[in-house]
């Protein structure tokens, strides 16, 4: 960091912390610019992260990390953005999207391995997309993401702000991987190695979707929702401290059950309930490998 600037610290973390710590209401020093540039380098460059697997194996995130995406939202100017294939903008002339001047849309050099299909997708800059990473249009990945190598992120996919998307993972069509960016230290949404997210379904609020899992199309995994798994005979729920987690090689589906209450007993009334009907094995693998011949 330049030293410029030794007032705010000497470690990146301590010049995001300083600036996070501004007064509300007053402008933040120029200072700023250079920090969150080099915040957004490290992310994108994969050297930094916004949250971490512990030895444990549970995860975490990185509070001075996420401070620093807010210090960026804070010190951004909303300015024309050039429309998608375009590299010109006219300052002077309305525009058709605006957003935050140091959050651009990224640009990928072919050496980095990334496939960005044509046809609408965009990368957020402070994100990290793997080599081999394939992007079917239109998606998005918004900044603090990191996805890693092999991955496919399919069409109207979305991976939300500092969601932690694995190796060799499938989001299929319309797939949701919520963002967590506020509060700074809230878990964040995992998808592990090697899951396949079926078509519409939607992974939220610090979930932790575990190894070689399956989700079929429509499951939506939220804080709030129990897992009920057929296999082991048990309910995953999350806790005040501990997030939803699907375990390793589940396969789970989209499923139902039935109301107790006297009233909505009898009304025929269910309410929704994933279900974990399996655990992978060779025949599931067998139909997940249709992703190696997309590449």
């Amino acid at each position: 960091m330049s030293p410029s600037i030794p007032d705010l610290g000497t470690t990146l973390q301590e010049h995001i912390d300083a600036l996070h710590a501004w007064p509300a209401g007053e402008a933040l020093p120029e200072a700023a610019g250079e920090v969150v540039a080099e915040l957004l380098g490290r992310l994108e460059a994969g050297s930094l992260r916004s949250a971490v697997r512990e030895g444990d194996g549970s995860w975490a995130a990185v509070p001075w990390v996420k401070r620093g995406i807010l210090v960026a939202f804070r010190s951004g100017r909303v300015t024309p953005v050039a429309a998608p294939g375009s590299s010109a903008v006219d300052a002077r002339a309305p525009s058709a999207f605006l957003d935050k001047h140091n959050l651009p849309v990224r640009r990928f050099a072919a050496g980095e391995g990334v496939r960005v299909v044509p046809g609408g997708s965009a990368v957020r800059r402070g994100a990290y997309l793997g080599p081999g990473v394939v992007c079917m249009p239109p998606m998005y990945v918004n900044v603090g993401a990191w996805v890693g190598a092999g991955s496919m992120i399919d069409s109207h996919a979305l991976v939300g702000s500092c969601a932690q998307v694995g190796e060799r993972v499938h989001l299929s069509a319309a797939a949701q991987i919520g963002g967590v960016l506020e509060p700074v230290g809230a878990a964040p949404v995992v998808v592990e190695d090697d899951v396949l997210v079926g078509g519409n379904a939607g992974v939220y609020e610090g979930t932790v979707v575990r190894r070689g899992a399956v989700l079929a199309a429509g499951v939506i995994l939220t804080r709030g929702t129990p897992v009920f798994d057929l296999v082991r005979e048990e309910v995953y729920r999350a806790g005040p401290s501990r997030p939803l987690e699907i375990p390793e090689d589940a396969v789970v589906v989209p499923g139902g059950r039935a109301v107790t209450r006297e009233w909505g007993r009898a009304q025929g009334l269910s309410l929704y309930a994933p279900v974990i009907v399996k655990y992978r094995d060779a025949g599931t693998d067998l139909a997940t490998t249709l992703e190696d011949w997309l590449r």
